[in-house]
């Protein structure tokens, strides 16, 4: 199952309503369906390729460290940043269910050094773990969620997507996520082209 976010991509409606239509067992084939979408991205991908830096006019991280907010990302490096990102907001729709609000900090996320990631065999298995997580953050919530519980964030945030109950949160990390898949397959390709040169 692939979410379509267009309706919130266009601004027609705000995450939190858009996301209140899924079920939990949506949830956990959403996150699969994710997970295996990259999986497809990265299948024909050696190791030389999912390290290659490609050449991306248009990066500019200032959350990178020093001398690395211009490059390129790597399919590695984007792999660990998805899923550090789902893992987050799983974690926090794992406690929002169970009827605890979150407040905006400190901010529940990790996300694996992308240098220490040098293998296809390395992006597949932390793309496992990653499916084995934010499953695992599924199976935490109790069988009547607190769907009224909401994670404290800025005002501007909450205007922008609205308020996020256990719901919202799992889809915000998605949404990342799948925003993040044309990189990926642009990556890809860019790595592609470089082995045949």
């Amino acid at each position: 199952m692939q979410i379509d976010f267009s309706p919130v991509d266009s601004g027609e409606i705000k995450l939190d309503e858009f996301a209140q239509r899924f079920t939990i067992a949506d949830l956990r084939a959403a996150a699969n369906t994710s997970i295996d979408t990259i999986l497809e991205i990265i299948r024909d991908a050696d190791d030389a390729q999912v390290v290659f830096l490609p050449h991306d006019p248009q990066a500019n991280d200032p959350y990178a460290v020093a001398g690395e907010e211009h490059i390129g990302w790597s399919l590695a490096h984007l792999v660990v940043h998805v899923t550090a990102s789902a893992e987050e907001w799983a974690t926090y729709s794992a406690i929002l269910a169970r009827g605890l609000a979150y407040p905006a900090e400190p901010r529940l996320r990790y996300e694996t050094n992308w240098h220490t990631v040098t293998t296809k065999a390395q992006c597949v298995q932390r793309l496992e773990e990653s499916r084995r997580m934010r499953l695992a953050y599924l199976d935490a919530w109790p069988d009547t969620p607190h769907l009224d519980v909401y994670r404290e964030m800025s005002e501007r945030f909450t205007e922008r997507f609205g308020q996020f109950n256990a719901i919202s949160a799992f889809v915000f990390g998605l949404r990342h996520e799948i925003g993040h898949y044309a990189q990926m397959r642009e990556a890809a390709r860019l790595a592609r082209e470089a082995a045949q040169v």
